[in-house]
């Protein structure tokens, strides 16, 4: 046993490194009452502002009153703050987390997910198919989407606040059970989920995945690649958290018999050799399709490493072994794939396994000399972790693992050195002003702030808050 005159003198060490918690406190107060008070358009947030909030953009450059979903939006900074409230039982930051969630709730489509943004204008409004407002003329949108994490974002904050109310908030409690019920009618009866929905999945045959005996080297005319499978964008970890929290939270086997769906889906979607990986998307045949015009049928080195580690987290979830099996010919194709350097091509030729590029004007390639910058076309490689983890579960008893915001934070100190900096970088008037890029309005470089910074600096802060010793 290590003697305690050892361990006492480093402990009491730590929190010097940090801010007191005064300090900690009283930055993360002023932090949140700027951004509440001065950047929030009723209650709901963007991506970035220029330091006078006079140039606002999600993506793309915003006027008017509409605020963005899609992460680093509303959702985003709305569990910065409820994190706020967890870690110092400050009621201010709960109310703040209501407001955030009031303009979210007001961006529920009927189909039960959101889009990108919402809209309150009369006139945008009016375009929208919004729970709340009355059925408009013509068709108005109605398209819920899963790309980009922009439905699963709202449920995952709606739930988390939900349960930080005991569930007795009625307006937050039905609209997340109306989501969620519309999410798990969207998927399709093989267990993958399309880009969006704007109703039940329609009953298709349950296939393995395929080559196409050809396929099309230009993107083809009205690809309406939205209803199919998708992985693209991380789709099937963003899933697998909505479902793994809707579990927790509620308690009900219909959310752990969809996540064993969405597994089984994955299993589905492994091709067959030469290449037994993943593609992005795929056709009811299920064979790679085309998505974007930059996005070709192809195995994809970039979301099957995150097919990998949802496949590792559902078969520790669900204790079942068979969610492991495709890993191992898995790992040995991407190990083979792997480019001078270590890291993987976006693409990979369907069963050639070239590496595939575009050029700026968008033509299939192989050369990476000619790319466009907005898209990443060579990823790094988590290889070598996901085949440590498989090789850990491989041996073990499979366990669910705690959710994330159930796990104390411990007070290291990094922690302590990241929240004196993050305390420090402050400004008199609660702001984190950095320097950056307004995309959207094609300013390449000015003073800004930035809705990402602002909630990562907030969980910086409530983390360390959280940690010192009471």
């Amino acid at each position: 046993m290590t003697p305690l005159w050892i361990v006492l003198p480093w402990v009491a060490a730590l929190p010097q490194e940090g801010p007191s918690r005064e300090e900690a406190a009283g930055a993360l107060r002023r932090a949140v009452e700027f951004f509440r008070r001065e950047v929030a358009v009723e209650g709901g947030y963007l991506w970035r502002y220029s330091e006078d909030l006079r140039l606002r953009e999600g993506e793309g450059a915003v006027e008017g009153r509409t605020v963005w979903v899609q992460p680093p939006g509303t959702p985003t900074v709305g569990e910065a703050f409820l994190g706020a409230f967890e870690a110092t039982a400050d009621r201010y930051y709960l109310e703040a987390a209501r407001e955030a969630a009031g303009a979210i709730l007001r961006g529920q489509l009927r189909s039960g997910g959101w889009t990108y943004r919402v809209d309150f204008d009369p006139a945008e409004r009016a375009r929208t198919a919004y729970r709340v407002d009355p059925p408009g003329k013509g068709a108005p949108r109605n398209w819920s989407t899963l790309d980009d994490d922009t439905t699963q974002s709202a449920l995952r904050f709606l739930m988390r606040l939900d349960r930080a109310l005991g569930f007795k908030d009625a307006a937050v409690h039905e609209a997340v059970l109306f989501g969620l019920e519309a999410l798990l009618k969207a998927q399709a009866p093989c267990g993958g989920f399309p880009q969006g929905f704007q109703g039940p999945a329609e009953d298709r045959p349950v296939l393995k995945a395929s080559y196409p005996e050809s396929w099309s080297r230009t993107v083809p005319p009205r690809n309406a690649y939205w209803f199919f499978y998708t992985l693209n964008d991380d789709l099937a970890p963003d899933i697998l958290e909505v479902l793994l929290l809707a579990e927790s939270t509620y308690g009900e086997s219909k959310f752990r018999e969809a996540i064993r769906r969405l597994g089984k889906f994955l299993l589905l979607a492994q091709m067959p050799d030469p290449q037994p990986g993943w593609a992005q998307q795929y056709d009811f045949e299920m064979h790679p399709a085309w998505a974007r015009k930059f996005e070709p049928p192809a195995i994809t080195g970039g979301e099957s490493q995150g097919v990998m580690e949802t496949l590792l987290r559902i078969a520790r979830h669900t204790g079942d072994r068979s969610f492991l099996e495709p890993l191992p010919r898995a790992l040995e194709y991407y190990r083979g794939s792997l480019l001078p350097g270590g890291r993987l091509a976006r693409f990979y030729e369907l069963r050639t396994n070239r590496p595939l590029y575009f050029t700026r004007n968008y033509e299939l390639t192989y050369s990476d000399a000619d790319v466009p910058t907005h898209y990443a076309f060579v990823v790094g490689s988590r290889l070598d972790r996901i085949a440590a983890e498989f090789e850990r579960l491989k041996g073990a008893d499979l366990r669910p693992e705690p959710a994330a915001a159930d796990v104390p934070p411990r007070l290291t100190r990094e922690l302590a050195a990241h929240a004196r900096a993050v305390a420090a970088a402050l400004d008199a008037r609660g702001r984190w002003v950095e320097n950056g890029a307004l995309r959207y309005h094609k300013v390449p470089a000015g003073r800004i702030l930035d809705c990402a910074t602002f909630a990562r600096n907030v969980r910086t802060l409530s983390r360390y808050l959280a940690a010192l010793p009471k």
